[in-house]
């Protein structure tokens, strides 16, 4: 009883304090004449109405709870490297080197593929074995009962639905052109590219490997996803603004104003995966609909790249 009370005072502290973060981080950009328009939406649409839906297709869904040994410890080693390693090496430094490189191509996808895989995975399952932890719970693939298959046709449909009506992905395919020659090979290599580029290196960091932690720490599955997403914009952060530029959405010469917009538009899309990874345990799941998001929407500079 007492850790039930716990938890539900870890969910409750989390949502109020999440709610003043992201209410803070829109009317920063309202103030700064950033675009706090975004954020409003995407919270209406992840946040809440994808959210939403998650939780009903997700009813009835009989996902194991993930047994963590040392949470405290194992969480605070993730939160450690995603302030060190990842935050300087991967993105302060690497992300740069692999742009420089190599001239905008296939050698250069390759080699900020290679990176990702890394820092993204690679880097983090040693440091959950070398504590201790085991893989196997994290990459299960939960196809049986786990709401698995209408979760994906329903979320994925609703997903491709409001990127093609709130984003210019289809303008810009339309001007590939968008032959048959094309978009055969384009659209399902596309499709496998983003859900590898995005979808396995994000999911299995944000989602398999800290959320699990945060959850077990905080002893709330709420706690788990609220605080993971916050993470999860942040982590976008340096390399929006290193990176950016006039142009890119998000992008400001103030770093306060960078670090709103990844808080207000990117951690409610955060709370969308991580309510569906919480109610399922499904990793493959959340990197299936992960991959849909970024698809159409770098459709067009995967053709270019590759054609």
């Amino acid at each position: 009883m007492a850790g039930e009370r716990a938890g539900k005072g870890a969910a409750i502290i989390a949502a109020m304090a999440y709610a003043m973060l992201w209410g803070g981080s829109t009317a920063y950009l309202w103030a700064t004449g950033g675009d706090w328009t975004s954020g409003v939406f995407i919270a209406a649409i992840f946040g809440l109405g994808l959210s939403g839906l998650a939780w009903l297709l997700t009813r009835g869904a009989k996902a194991p709870r993930l047994e963590v040994k040392r949470p405290r410890t194992e969480s605070g080693a993730i939160l450690l490297y995603l302030a060190t390693i990842y935050a300087v090496l991967f993105l302060g430094f690497g992300m740069t080197w692999a742009r420089q490189a190599f001239a905008p191509g296939p050698e250069q996808e390759g080699l900020v593929l290679g990176l990702k895989l890394v820092a993204h995975v690679a880097a983090p399952a040693i440091l959950i074995v070398m504590l201790g932890g085991k893989l196997g719970p994290i990459t299960q693939l939960g196809l049986v009962g786990r709401k698995f298959w209408r979760t994906l046709i329903v979320l994925g449909a609703a997903i491709l639905a409001i990127i093609c009506v709130v984003t210019p992905s289809l303008k810009q395919i339309s001007g590939i052109p968008p032959t048959f020659d094309v978009m055969i090979w384009a659209l399902p290599l596309g499709y496998l590219w983003m859900t590898l580029e995005a979808g396995v290196t994000e999911e299995f960091l944000f989602r398999g490997v800290l959320q699990t932690r945060l959850t077990a720490w905080f002893g709330s599955a709420w706690a788990g996803v609220i605080g993971t997403s916050v993470l999860f914009g942040l982590a976008h952060a340096p390399g929006l603004f290193m990176r950016g530029g006039p142009g890119v959405d998000g992008w400001s010469a103030d770093p306060l104003q960078v670090i709103a917009h990844t808080i207000a538009v990117l951690s409610p899309v955060g709370l969308a995966f991580g309510l569906i990874y919480a109610r399922t345990q499904s990793l493959l799941l959340v990197i299936l609909l992960h991959g849909l998001v970024d698809w159409l929407p770098n459709l067009t500079e995967f053709v270019e790249t590759w054609r």
